[in-house]
């Protein structure tokens, strides 16, 4: 007979994470702390109720595949050490590109995404990020499109044998809604779906977030959140909630969706050493965030 102790485990041991420990969906992408050693990305997240990580990089290997603590005789210690901080990897940021046209090129580049899924699939993580990325000169844009929603669909069919998901991500020049919607239905793939980088559609695509997942909610299988202020002819990385960017609105209109995934902070600080250290930018998304997210009736 089943005790009510044993119940209350097993049913546990089926949820997520952050739903058996009773974290809020928060987590955070490695490409904001590249000097950080694989235990201290698990101490921090664990230390400040983050429920994921999504894994961009360790120090300096952006191949995950040749992270040592990720090599297959390594990989059963990794998914101990996770379950034991409470974490779950959200998604592995591969630097796939599909829009190549030279033959070579585009088979190196769907190599590298299929070994991120074969990983993917040993380290229990449900998605692979790949780009888009970008259309290329004198190629009309129905081609463009056509050829990357080719390579997506045959990522998707290898993505299926593992039970994992390849994610398009809002990035480059794919930032606006009616492009990555035509690529995901041409995709056709239930094992491709979208990852929203809600800055990028925001600030290069110039659409409003609940216009974006009006139009491409049903395919948000993932997110990237951060904030900035003009800088010149750019844009400056700032904390949650001190720029222009409507992250607050960008969650909101996720929950609104009933969105299940997690709400996952992408500080560049790989490619801007000189924005704030993740110590503080971490620390300080969780905190607002969490607030966001009780706001708009999560958690």
């Amino acid at each position: 007979m089943t005790t009510r102790r044993e119940f209350v485990g097993t049913a546990a041991a089926l949820l997520l994470p952050w739903q058996a420990r009773q974290k809020l969906p928060l987590g955070f992408s490695t490409l904001g702390c590249p000097t950080w050693p694989w235990p201290k990305i698990l101490d921090f997240a664990a230390e400040h109720q983050f429920a994921s990580i999504e894994l961009r990089g360790i120090q300096e290997n952006l191949d995950l595949t040749k992270v040592p603590e990720l090599l297959p005789e390594h990989l059963g210690d990794a998914r101990r050490q996770l379950t034991a901080h409470g974490l779950a990897v959200s998604c592995l940021g591969a630097s796939a590109q599909m829009h190549d046209l030279d033959a070579v090129k585009h088979e190196a580049q769907l190599d590298e995404a299929r070994r991120f899924i074969d990983l993917a699939q040993a380290l229990g993580a449900p998605y692979v990020r790949v780009f888009g990325n970008e259309y290329v000169k004198d190629v009309p844009r129905d081609q463009m499109l056509a050829h990357i929603a080719g390579a997506l669909h045959e990522l998707g069919d290898h993505a299926r044998r593992k039970g994992v998901t390849v994610l398009i991500e809002s990035h480059g020049d794919f930032t606006d809604s009616p492009a990555l919607l035509e690529i995901l239905q041409k995709a056709d793939s239930p094992n491709v779906a979208l990852l929203w980088d809600a800055h990028h559609t925001f600030v290069s695509g110039k659409e409003q977030p609940e216009d974006t997942v009006r139009q491409l909610g049903r395919y948000i299988r993932h997110t990237h959140l951060k904030d900035s202020v003009p800088a010149g002819n750019d844009r400056r990385y700032v904390l949650t909630g001190t720029g222009d960017v409507p992250v607050k609105r960008q969650i909101a209109a996720l929950a609104k969706i009933g969105y299940r995934g997690f709400y996952s902070f992408e500080w560049e600080k790989r490619w801007h050493p000189e924005i704030e250290e993740p110590e503080v930018a971490f620390a300080q998304y969780a905190q607002v965030a969490a607030q966001y997210l009780h706001e708009a009736g999560v958690g």
